[in-house]
Parts: structure tokens; sequence; C-alpha cells
């Protein structure tokens, strides 16, 4: 279990109809079976020991290079005010939301975004944010484990942070069988713990 305190901030991550609900256009497996309850348990840890919790989410207008029918990977999800772009109504929500990819932009990330085309990196407020709540050490979790929850934790360890990961509340895609194993290897190659 994971030790919370005043300095620990949970994020979690995109934890929407989109992808937890079986008929949302990016389903991630066991998303509302297994992963919301472990997500839920671990918000209310944080709230008792005062840890601050935050949220993000996809949050897409209705055309993107991002999305594959207009060039980029992924079929249209998260599209803004849809009930896709929602929290899953079994989500416990506990704290602000921070909205990524507002501006057609890849919202992997909840500390930065990028632009599809340039590539030009912007930061969201999510990193001021958990600076001025005074944490030192962040927890990361939600989907999707080989995109948005790894890209965040990432993000979060370079940004100085203690950054852990927990697996049982996550979920991979798995676009490409073995995702999820890769890039839980690849966050244990650059500090993140995995748990």
């Amino acid at each position: 279990m994971t030790e919370y305190s005043t300095d620990t901030a949970l994020v979690v991550v995109d934890v929407q109809n989109d992808f937890a609900d079986p008929d949302g256009s990016l389903y991630v497996p066991e998303a509302d079976t297994r992963v919301i309850p472990a997500v839920n348990r671990q918000v209310s840890s944080a709230i008792e020991a005062g840890a601050s919790v935050f949220y993000t989410q996809d949050w897409h207008p209705e055309r993107t290079p991002h999305f594959a029918t207009d060039g980029g990977i992924w079929p249209v999800h998260c599209v803004a005010g849809t009930v896709g772009a929602e929290f899953h109504p079994d989500l416990l929500v506990e704290g602000p939301s921070v909205y990524k990819g507002a501006n057609g932009e890849d919202g992997y990330s909840g500390f930065t975004m990028r632009d599809p085309v340039s590539g030009e990196e912007k930061p969201t407020e999510l990193e001021s944010m958990i600076r001025a709540a005074g944490c030192q050490k962040v927890v990361v979790v939600g989907l999707a484990l080989d995109y948005c929850v790894k890209d965040t934790a990432l993000d979060v360890a370079r940004g100085g942070f203690e950054t852990t990961v927990l697996l049982d509340a996550t979920g991979a895609v798995n676009l490409e069988p073995g995702d999820g194993d890769k890039a839980v290897a690849e966050l244990r190659s650059e500090g993140v713990t995995v748990g």
C-alpha cells in the first residue's frame, strides 16, 4: 500500500468514458472492473492522509491531427463537452482537473502537450498546481499505462519529483502487443518506481 502524506500528490490520469467504458472509442481492458476500483482506493487513502489529488482529462476539438480522421493514429475520442470526455461515473473525483489537448495537441502527458504537426511542446498548469500544493512526491494512476500515464510519470520525474506508478491502478491500451511491458521498462529506466 502506498504511503500518502501532506507532501504527496496523487495524479489520476484520464479516467474518462472513452477509455474506461466498454462502449468507449478507446476502451482499456478492465478499466471499469479493475482499474477504477483501484484508483478509488488510492483517492480515498490520499484524501484521508491529507495529500493533494489532481485529475487530467483529454479534451480534444472535433477535428485534430491527433485523430485518424485527420492523419493521426487514434480514433476520435474525448471530444470536449461530449459524454466520452466526461469522467467515468464510478470514479471518485476529489480535486481539480486539468484539460489537455484542447487546441488539438497530443495531450499524452498531464505536464506538457505537443503540437502533432510542429512537435512544439507547451506546459499545462499541472506542475505549477503540484508545486503550489507543496508536494515533493507524486503517485500516478489512471489510463492508459502505455501512453498518458507513462508520459505523465516521465515528465513528473524529470521535474524532480519522487515518482511512483501503481500498476494495479492502471491498464494498457497495447496498440502493439507488449506496449504496457515496454512502458514499465522505460519508466524504471528513468528512475520511476513502478509498484
